[in-house]
């Protein structure tokens, strides 16, 4: 037996690793914004960014696009009007609903919110090759459709 090797570590199943990767991004993602000098939160910073792709949509469909329960999700828009980054307005065809969309400033702190993002995934991704990001994509892609198609 050789007594000089290191403990065998165990390694991680997926779902902790993937667990694990989620937590060190948002907490670097965070770190980032504070050092911009903004009050965000990474949840916030999801929504802002959701609403940039998507464009105004309901609460609903805002919370189901960010993973959020209503009452969370009431919460966090009502701190991110409140900051003036977005706002509700009446639906155009249904009187009774409301959408959520980006004000200028908003937009403007998502662009700003940008630099941000690169550096994280930039250095989370800094010893992969091109294609490996591209496979890492791929495949991440590929088990969140499974994941999601339950036929």
């Amino acid at each position: 037996m050789n007594t000089n090797s290191a403990p065998s570590v165990p390694q991680e199943s997926l779902g902790m690793l993937l667990w694990l990767v989620r937590t060190e991004v948002v907490r670097a993602m965070e770190a980032e914004l504070a050092a911009k000098g903004l009050d965000l939160r990474f949840t916030q910073y999801l929504i802002l960014k959701r609403l940039g792709l998507m464009g105004p949509m309901s609460a609903t469909e805002l919370a189901r696009a960010v993973e959020l329960d209503g009452g969370a999700m009431t919460r966090q828009l009502d701190q991110l009007e409140r900051k003036g980054y977005l706002r509700r307005r009446p639906h155009e065809q249904d009187r009774r609903a409301l959408r959520i969309e980006l004000t200028t400033e908003g937009s403007a702190l998502l662009q700003d919110m940008a630099s941000c993002n690169e550096r994280v995934l930039e250095a989370a991704q800094r010893t992969l090759s091109e294609t490996e990001r591209e496979q890492l994509h791929d495949y991440l892609s590929r088990v969140l459709k499974m994941l999601r198609d339950k036929t």
